[in-house]
């Protein structure tokens, strides 16, 4: 694919590089993405919802779920996957899929009442394409972006996923006011489609030295045209070696095994003890989300926080703090500002972490690399949720909270510790 430079010269001739937030790739991109999340958003509400009208809530609990299965078992063979035939080509098949699944399923809905089978095989379908849907978008950005805009870019994605969240539930839950849950599943559709176009429209920055998709750099000494176990074995020796990604992924997978379970279900079960409501947990969400959102913002208006890897340690740590808080605070007022706190310091180390994982690795592994450090928060992570809510049914909220708030303290106390983790730095 040809070239698009991310650098504009200036009066002297020299190259300056372009913000991120003013190059049209970044642009696509980021359009692409914001529609394929509030597509995500919108197909799970309306999956929630005809699971539920058409059975049992245990039914319905395990048609949900059923999508966790495919994605933590692939992930990292769509981390492979994305090396090999380069990140776009997947992303685009990826979201078309999507696109054809929901309407195909929207469609048999408006003719008929099928059963929870027919969820449930969606659902199988939707798993399997997420775990090659999210190597594969995380691999983009360094195709697209000079390096030292890739963590502006980790900003305005985290920025597109907030709001992807907060504005895809509303559209999700009018569509099916408006017409059900087949009309929900039509509008994800359509915004899958909509991403289409604009990642068509992408152009990828060659990889360094010349490389094909699928090749490992030649300084790896690495043999051509290996088999997708040895491509998967080779990614996974790269990761063993490298100073600052190898005890990065140990951090992302024990702060994401620490924060996803309270952070869902944990707070679930919190708001109804403490008799918050579905407004209640709605407004701790918000305050998470704000938070969160915040944190993206800062990094897409600054470009770069010094010392990162001593920033993103303390951040795991004192969020860390304020998730063991939170089930110990009986007001709604006070667990929304402390979900706010959680957010932020969340958000923070979470786009620090990503942007960590775009500057120092090859773009080469940079598919497989994105698969391991993803594969705790969207592949091993929600199936602890059983877990979790059985340990909070046998000893409360506070000991589980307490507990998934140490496993984070681990996390950032190991950041703090390695010294190549710690002395971390995103390029100037």
């Amino acid at each position: 694919m040809p070239e698009t430079t991310a650098t504009a010269p200036d009066e002297a001739g020299a190259a300056v590089t372009r913000p991120a937030h003013r190059n049209p790739q970044v642009l696509r991109w980021l359009g692409a993405y914001t529609a394929s999340t509030l597509g995500d958003s919108v197909y799970y509400l309306a999956l929630s919802w005809a699971a539920v009208s058409s059975g049992s809530p245990a039914q319905a609990g395990l048609v949900v779920t059923v999508s966790a299965v495919p994605r933590a078992l692939l992930m990292l063979v769509g981390g492979v996957v994305a090396d090999r035939l380069g990140p776009l080509r997947v992303v685009i098949v990826s979201d078309a899929v999507r696109c054809l699944s929901t309407l195909g399923l929207a469609a048999v809905l408006f003719l008929a009442s099928p059963g929870l089978w027919v969820l449930a095989a969606v659902g199988l379908v939707f798993g399997t394409v997420d775990a090659l849907f999210l190597p594969a978008v995380g691999a983009l950005p360094p195709r697209i972006a000079e390096r030292d805009q890739l963590a502006r870019v980790q900003g305005m994605r985290g920025i597109s996923y907030r709001m992807g969240s907060v504005l895809g539930s509303p559209l999700g839950g009018l569509a099916v006011a408006t017409g059900g849950s087949k009309t929900a599943f039509a509008v994800a559709g359509v915004l899958f489609a909509l991403s289409l176009p604009l990642l068509c429209a992408l152009k990828l920055r060659p990889l360094p030295g010349g490389e094909r998709p699928g090749e490992e750099p030649k300084k790896a000494g690495a043999p051509r045209g290996g088999t997708a176990l040895r491509d998967l074995t080779g990614g996974l020796r790269y990761l063993r070696g490298h100073r600052v990604l190898g005890p990065l992924m140990i951090v992302i997978l024990l702060a994401d095994l620490g924060f996803v379970g309270p952070l869902n279900i944990g707070l679930a079960i919190l708001s109804d003890q403490r008799g918050w409501g579905a407004a209640g947990i709605g407004w701790v969400l918000f305050g998470f989300g704000a938070g969160a959102g915040t944190a993206s913002l800062l990094l897409t208006v600054r470009g770069r926080v010094p010392r990162a890897g001593a920033v993103m340690g303390w951040s795991m740590v004192l969020g860390a703090v304020a998730i063991g808080a939170l089930a110990f605070v009986p007001q709604l007022y006070a667990a929304a500002l402390v979900a706010l706190s959680i957010g932020l310091l969340a958000g923070l180390n979470g786009v620090l972490c990503g942007s960590l994982v775009q500057t120092e690795a090859d773009p080469a592994f940079l598919g497989r690399v994105s698969a391991v450090s993803s594969l705790g928060s969207l592949g091993i992570a929600p199936l602890s949720f059983p877990l979790t809510g059985a340990a909070i049914g046998l000893w409360g909220p506070g000991p589980v909270f307490v507990a998934s708030a140490s496993v984070c303290v681990v996390s950032g106390a190991l950041a703090l510790l390695i010294p190549a983790l710690r002395r971390a730095e995103l390029p100037k």
